[in-house]
């Protein structure tokens, strides 16, 4: 019964939205061509899923996610890393860091198209600068953030620069690394979908383009509704791993 209780107000708000859109389209306010009836959508989802189109191009825009994201990571917990431990040469790269966590990377893409040209590079390099971000000011907020009292413990026990990183820093950093990891994968995917409706030839953003290239507002509807699904699916993988690893001891206000 208590699981039941969960799952009833979301699925309360999914049926609300259908009956509105059901509702709209019956009483034809406006044309099928701009919002087709979720009888149409659900029929063209079928289609692709039966086709296995849909699977391919969900596998593909995954495969650009997790290698962008997984680049993106390494990079800032790299240089999250130098901060912590040589505080001196933050100050070398912290305002670079500051200037370009304000660029959009979507405004990155033509300069990128003329580098990189429209293959995996591009796609590639978009994501890590959309997902970089989020989790290097995480990274940094708990490996700088770690209580004093905790160092000074380190030092009652002789610990070097080394050993203290190791044995506390990175403990206690643990939670805001997940929670910025989190954050990072959600970015990855707003990230891929606008870099594979510019320079893609197949994924889930080329797809959405295609589709309303060919008048199929249905399909756009479509991969959206996928994009949404897959994004949220991975997310609350990745917030179950987070529970697990910290044993419920942290909450992010999503759950």
């Amino acid at each position: 019964m208590s699981r039941l209780k969960r799952f009833l107000p979301p699925l309360a708000g999914i049926l609300l939205i259908l009956a509105v859109w059901y509702g709209i389209c019956r009483m034809e306010l406006f044309s099928a061509y701009v919002l087709p009836p979720p009888g149409k959508v659900l029929d063209s989802f079928r289609k692709m899923w039966l086709s296995g189109e849909i699977f391919e191009d969900v596998a593909i825009s995954m495969a650009r996610v997790f290698r962008g994201f997984f680049i993106a990571f390494v990079l800032a917990f790299i240089l999250g890393m130098a901060r912590a431990v040589l505080p001196a040469a933050g100050p070398y790269f912290e305002y670079l860091v500051q200037f370009f966590r304000n660029v959009p990377p979507l405004s990155m893409i033509p300069l990128l198209i003329l580098w990189c040209g429209i293959g995996e590079t591009t796609k590639t390099v978009i994501i890590v600068l959309a997902s970089f971000f989020p989790m290097y000011l995480n990274i940094v907020k708990g490996f700088t953030g770690c209580d004093r009292k905790l160092m000074e413990v380190g030092d009652m026990f002789g610990y070097g620069r080394g050993e203290k990183f190791l044995k506390i820093v990175l403990p206690y950093a643990s939670a805001d690394i997940l929670v910025g990891m989190r954050i990072g994968l959600g970015y990855s995917w707003r990230a891929i979908i606008g870099a594979e409706m510019v320079a893609a030839s197949t994924g889930l953003g080329h797809m959405i383009l295609f589709a309303q290239q060919m008048s199929r507002t249905d399909k756009v509807i479509v991969g959206i509704l996928v994009i949404g699904a897959v994004g949220y699916v991975t997310d609350r993988l990745f917030g179950l791993a987070i529970s697990r690893l910290l044993k419920g001891t942290y909450e992010n206000g999503w759950d």
